[in-house]
């Protein structure tokens, strides 16, 4: 972005090339990957109680100890890389969240292997994109009704650390639904970029 357009007003972000290129060049994008998503879920759910500025800080070091987030081999994590995540002092070390991951991967792949694409199943419960118009950060609500009808289908399936406000966030930054102020240059790009 130039200085003569205008972004959101996160807390901490202005001045953080780290954030302000997350929130120019990611954050309200519509994600049709299914592998994407998986990623953006698992981090979501090491967010939890946390920042998202710390889980981005740390999103490498993730990848790095994820795998790529390659669902195919996380999923054959055992005690051996469990002990080894739990070790890094570069992520987040939680048991809980941990094992919420590797389950994870084992979730997509069963989805995966009957039929079923992440991508689909997601999409398929929010509809298209919806585009918000809130002018002030203090509009933009912490969950919505359509959150809670994802998050609950999300849990139906067996995912881990995907309540209402954390599948919110995830719906924020995968372009399920655009947060953008009105007053963003973002807002309208990605309103154009939107999944109809």
């Amino acid at each position: 972005m130039t200085t003569s357009e205008t972004r959101c007003q996160w807390r901490g972000m202005n001045g953080d090339p780290l954030y302000e290129a997350y929130h120019d060049h990611e954050w309200g994008v519509p994600e049709r990957d299914s592998r994407a998503l998986w990623e953006k879920l698992v981090l979501d759910g090491f967010q939890a109680g946390l920042s998202w500025i710390t889980i981005l800080r740390k999103r490498e070091a993730f990848r790095e100890a994820f795998a790529n987030f390659d669902p195919e081999i996380v999923a054959r994590f055992g005690e051996k890389e469990r002990s080894a995540l739990m070790a890094n002092e570069r992520i987040i070390r939680s048991n809980a969240k941990i094992d919420a991951a590797i389950s994870g991967a084992r979730i997509y792949l069963d989805m995966r292997d009957r039929g079923e694409d992440l991508a689909d199943f997601i999409w398929g419960i929010n509809g298209p994109t919806l585009t918000n118009h809130w002018t002030v950060d203090t509009g933009v609500p912490a969950e919505t009704p359509k959150a809670q009808e994802l998050a609950r289908a999300l849990k139906s399936k067996g995912f881990k650390f995907c309540g209402p406000v954390i599948v919110y966030a995830f719906m924020q930054a995968t372009g399920l639904v655009n947060d953008h102020l009105v007053t963003c240059t973002r807002h309208e790009e990605c309103r154009r970029m939107a999944v109809t």
